[in-house]
């Protein structure tokens, strides 16, 4: 364990020390150098004393719930003349090393009702030895500043309570396990009387006790006698612990009056049997007031502060019932309205009446009568856990989109111009170089409306197979224009582009070429298919196993792979069956989405592929990649394969075990955003984003899940093309970055929002627009090198000159001469984006 040294208190006799880390506090007894061995006195001052444990809270390091760890949360008073109370979590494999003595003493002070009061009755224990793997932490409740409180709910069935202390840091977050503990499944919590006496302070007696309704409930419970617990008006779930002055003035401000909505309550209909709304939509009083009381309001915090709150902790449970009713009838009665507007506003018959209706009623409406705007609204809404920045970003984003869509059709009504084309472009507002360098705007040349076809495909090419242009202009068309989806043209042009077929040979020349590697390809597949030694051995098993799951969740909206097996007789009478299911087990195809002749297929070449290349063997990412060749080349099992190979050989880097091919390309992307945008590289500098965690999927697979399964065909043709740079790949992300840097800017203060702002933008993503600002960032990097190695070779030459001319140069010249911009150093990384070519 790595602990800092930014918060340690020791004692004065140097026996006890705290240090802090950001995962965990930990607690360290040294003994004094001037005593052997510890006094009566001192041995029982070494001892703490356990005033409240729970058993069966977690911790969990992982997301995998194998790895959760269960433990006692525990509240421990140190005797001494000012005592110490410590909020400590002990992990159960701690406890047990300690021996049964240790462990019971724990649960007996969880099945108390009450604290004992007599010392003589007092449990002490010794906090056990802890390792770095524990997770233990035991921290003063004066080194807590704040407490994050969540409760159980529908989607969380456990609730938990986050610690943070005062030095910043964060301890792991407890998972009470309610169902578990010892505690909560007694029949009475709270059954003994209660006792008077001084110790504990300001202990509540058992009357006063309402029933707790989950473990983290009790626990605040009994932190109150020895902490000033402050709830937060502003975040509901955050309690202050021992707040400040300016804590209590921050925190405890009400959002409105308690009686605005009592008042409204009073006033209704809702109880009237008059009343317009049915009576199954009423909302109903959950509470009444007693008679023999004349306060029909008792104090509570704010409505809205209690409404936001879950009931569980709240002070006045019953009585918030039923304002919780009236403000979720508001809110269905505004969806509701909403909903209408739309499907009114969005009919065809009320195109006319649009054009004159207010801006915000118009982003109800979608011009080509779906409801985009109204479903993105009801889809993304805030969360009880979700940022509302990133609601924002999100809200913004969407503006910007529809702005810009509009902006596309009004341009396409007026009528075409060779200036007006020139100047609409679909890179909107994109300024990129610093204006004290003085450059031209580069253009896009993609013309993705104008696909190449199946007619200009044949005009390549002479009667003998032999193609009349080079290899280089046929690369630069499929990256301005595409090819058309229609037919099987990708079937035929794919294998060229990625180099499995040669292309300047006739026909002939090339099928003779092809029926060598497909025979090839027969022999690597003999070399498992039908060899039961070799396709049941132990490496073979497992590479089986991590295949076929993969494959089985790949791509399953395609119609090839979509569909499963039917539960035919014939099936099993299949004796080459056994080995073209590459399940390890029968077991297995029942646990896993069920499987079909083509997920086998294709299962088989990625099979095929871990004895092609022994040394990588398979990756998990690769069926991403392999599925769409499948589909492209007809379920041809030889063309997949190699166009697979071909694939693989381009993006290996992206699969080596150390990861040192994608580190050394999210550097790069890194290095180019600091050249091309220092803008946006200080932000994420700032907000700890500078690992580009959010583009790692992006460019391990290619933009596979982050476009529609169409556009990503259309995508990787253009990357194959190599056609600016063999690392296109890098610019395509960063337009993706820059597109969105506005809003990144903008909203986004935190690494997390930034993470989960990308990671939805998945399936948003519009691909022409963001190709042709690659193609802009590009040419304007270039321009950009080009324009530095010109500047150097200038102060170079100035420099030389000046040492010639030395004696002629007059002190004005010489500081013009170091006056110069400067100019950005460029890593070999940097330059290599230039290179082209395999």
């Amino acid at each position: 364990m790595r602990m800092s040294e930014n918060h340690r208190a020791c004692d004065s006799d140097g026996s006890l020390s705290i240090i802090s880390s950001d995962s965990m506090v930990e607690i360290q007894r040294t003994q004094s150098e001037s005593s052997g061995s510890l006094s009566p006195s001192a041995e029982e001052e070494s001892k703490y004393r356990l005033l409240y444990s729970k058993s069966r809270v977690y911790v969990n390091p992982t997301a995998y719930a194998r790895d959760n760890i269960p433990g006692f949360v525990a509240l421990v008073k140190r005797e001494a003349v000012n005592p110490t109370y410590l909020l400590a979590w002990i992990p159960e494999t701690l406890l047990c090393e300690k021996g049964t003595d240790e462990w019971d003493k724990f649960v007996r002070i969880e099945e108390k009702a009450m604290l004992d009061e007599e010392d003589e009755d007092a449990v002490l224990i010794d906090l056990p030895t802890q390792r770095p793997e524990s997770y233990a932490f035991s921290v003063p409740l004066t080194s807590i500043y704040s407490l994050l409180v969540h409760p159980p709910t529908l989607s969380s069935w456990h609730g938990t309570i986050g610690i943070n202390l005062i030095n910043s840091s964060t301890l792991p977050t407890l998972h009470f396990h309610d169902d578990e503990s010892f505690s909560m499944t007694l029949p009475s919590r709270y059954s003994k009387s209660s006792s008077t006496g001084a110790y504990p302070p300001a202990s509540l007696p058992s009357s006063s006790r309402t029933s707790t309704s989950w473990g983290g409930e009790d626990l605040l419970s009994r932190l109150r006698p020895y902490a000033h617990l402050l709830r937060s008006t502003l975040q509901p779930s955050l309690f202050i612990v021992d707040p400040s002055k300016a804590d209590i003035d921050t925190h405890t401000t009400q959002i409105f009056d308690d009686d605005a909505v009592d008042d409204i309550l009073a006033q209704s209909s809702y109880a009237s049997s008059h009343s317009p709304v049915p009576a199954h939509r009423r909302p109903r009083p959950l509470y009444s007031v007693p008679a023999n009381t004349s306060n029909q309001h008792p104090t509570r915090p704010s409505v809205l502060h209690r409404s936001l709150y879950p009931p569980s902790i709240s002070t006045t449970q019953s009585s918030s019932h039923a304002r919780m009713a009236l403000l979720q009838s508001f809110s269905n009665i505004t969806r509701a309205t909403r909903h209408a507007a739309q499907n009114i506003l969005s009919h065809p018959l009320a195109k006319p009446i649009v054009p004159h209706l207010p801006d915000p009623v118009k982003s109800l409406v979608n011009a080509n009568g779906d409801l985009e705007w109204g479903s993105w609204v009801e889809k993304g809404g805030v969360g009880e856990f979700e940022s509302a920045r990133v609601y924002l970003a999100r809200w913004a984003r969407i503006v910007a989109e529809e702005g810009d869509r509009a902006r596309k059709r009004e341009a396409q009504a007026l009528p075409s111009s060779s200036d007006v084309v020139e100047e609409i472009s679909p890179l909107g507002v994109f300024e990129l170089l610093h204006s004290t360098i003085n450059l031209p705007s580069p253009k896009t040349s993609r013309d993705p409306a104008h696909p190449i076809d199946e007619a200009l495909w044949a005009k390549w090419f002479d009667k003998d197979g032999r193609p009349k242009i080079r290899l280089e202009e046929m690369k630069c068309q499929v990256f301005r224009r595409g090819i058309t989806p229609y037919g099987n043209l990708r079937k035929k042009m794919w294998p060229f582009i990625l180099g499995v077929h040669e292309w300047d040979i006739t026909g002939s020349e090339r099928e003779a070429k092809w029926e060598e590697k497909r025979k090839r390809y027969c022999e690597i597949k003999d070399e498992w298919c039908g060899v039961p030694e070799v396709f049941d051995r132990p490496d073979v098993l497992e590479e089986r196993h991590r295949i076929d799951v993969d494959c089985r969740r790949t791509d399953r909206t395609q119609p090839l792979f979509s569909t499963s097996y039917e539960d035919t007789a014939d099936n099993g009478s299949n004796g080459d069956r056994r080995y073209t299911t590459i399940s390890p087990q029968m077991s297995d195809i029942g646990a896993q989405s069920p499987s079909n002749e083509h997920i086998d297929r294709l299962a088989g070449i990625l099979l095929t592929y871990n004895f092609y290349n022994k040394e990588l063997g398979y990756v998990q990412g690769m069926s991403d990649l392999c599925a769409p060749l499948y589909v492209v080349m007809g379920s041809d099992e030889e063309l997949t394969f190699w166009c697979f190979v071909e694939v693989m050989n381009r993006m290996i880097q992206n699969f080596l075990r150390d990861q040192s091919g994608m580190k050394k390309q999210l550097s790069t992307l890194q290095e180019l955003i600091s050249v091309m945008d220092p803008d946006l590289y200080r932000h994420l500098e700032k907000t700890d984003a500078l690992n580009l965690f959010f583009c790692f999927r992006w460019i391990l697979i290619a933009f596979k899940r982050e476009f529609p399964f169409d556009d990503v065909l259309r995508l990787w043709e253009v990357l194959w093309t190599d056609y600016y740079s063999n690392e296109f790949v890098i610019f395509v992300a960063l337009a993706i970055l820059e597109s969105h840097r506005d809003m990144i800017l903008r909203y986004l203060v935190e690494f997390d929002e930034i993470l989960k702002y990308c990671n939805e933008l998945s399936m948003t993503i519009e691909l022409d627009s963001t190709l042709a600002q690659a193609e802009v960032l590009f040419l304007s990097f270039a321009q950009l090198v080009a324009d530095i190695d010109r500047r150097r070779a200038e102060e170079a030459t100035d420099s030389t000159s000046s040492v010639l001319r030395r004696r002629g140069t007059s002190p004005s010249e010489g500081k013009a001469s170091l006056s110069k911009v400067a100019m950005p150093t460029l890593s070999d990384n940097l330059r290599d984006l230039l290179k082209t070519g395999r």
